[in-house]
């Protein structure tokens, strides 16, 4: 099997998260069924959404591009980045190495595309840098898929929920997340997607159904695959 490179620390938890996801949806009798990983926490890497606010891509493009290549370096096969922010500055890493990086926003609207035929409108819970950059608004319309943010007053709960309570160290508030949730299905979106890491640890502190799409758990499935492993329920 491949060996997956892991470019984390954006945050440190999202990544604890990922790890455990990608344990937890491999099909494995003993440790030699699971992949090997090389997981890199960059904790002390630059905010992604202020460096889009700030124009400091370059930079943190600089950057990526170089943990990319310290993982290539180690024996990574395959680069994954699980910082849906830090896709604004993918193409700096694919240009580093000559290895693959599994580009999480383009699997994950391929994913609704292929499991959610019905869903006409898709609701992008993300930081204000993801959004400003149109990753995901990009890349589902491109499939034929209407998005949907949330207003400014709606925005400003997704951004406390991730800066202020996940990234801090706390669960996460139900109650902020159900009046995002409401206004989403009052918009008429069909479903949604978990466009940020920290909401994906949300997800793993709360019970969420299958109206969210988790970008994280999208591209954790994505990485089992490609590196040869077996996914929990795959025909054998």
């Amino acid at each position: 099997m491949l060996t997956l490179g892991i470019i984390g620390g954006m945050g440190p938890e999202a990544s604890q998260v990922m790890y455990g996801e990608i344990i937890g949806l491999t099909d494995a009798a003993r440790d030699q069924d699971h992949i090997d990983i090389v997981l890199y926490s960059h904790a002390s890497m630059p905010d992604r959404t202020a460096a889009i606010r700030e124009g400091r891509g370059e930079e943190l493009g600089r950057l990526l591009a170089a943990d990319a290549r310290k993982l290539r370096d180690f024996g990574a096969d395959i680069i994954a980045i699980p910082c849906n922010t830090s896709h604004s500055f993918i193409w700096a890493v694919e240009k580093s190495v000559d290895i693959p990086v599994v580009n999480m926003v383009e699997e994950t609207a391929e994913y609704i595309l292929r499991t959610r035929p019905e869903a006409g409108r898709v609701g992008i819970l993300a930081t204000d840098g993801t959004l400003a950059a149109g990753l995901y608004h990009d890349a589902l319309r491109r499939r034929g898929i209407e998005p949907f943010v949330p207003d400014e007053k709606r925005q400003k709960i997704v951004m406390s929920l991730i800066y202020d309570q996940i990234k801090a160290g706390q669960k996460g508030s139900r109650e902020d997340f159900a009046a995002v949730d409401y206004y989403l299905k009052k918009n008429g979106c069909d479903a949604a997607v978990l466009a940020c890491t920290e909401l994906s640890v949300f997800r793993a502190n709360h019970e969420l159904d299958s109206y969210y799409v988790d970008a994280m758990r999208v591209l954790a499935e994505r990485c089992v695959t490609l590196c040869g492993g077996r996914l929990k329920g795959d025909v054998k």
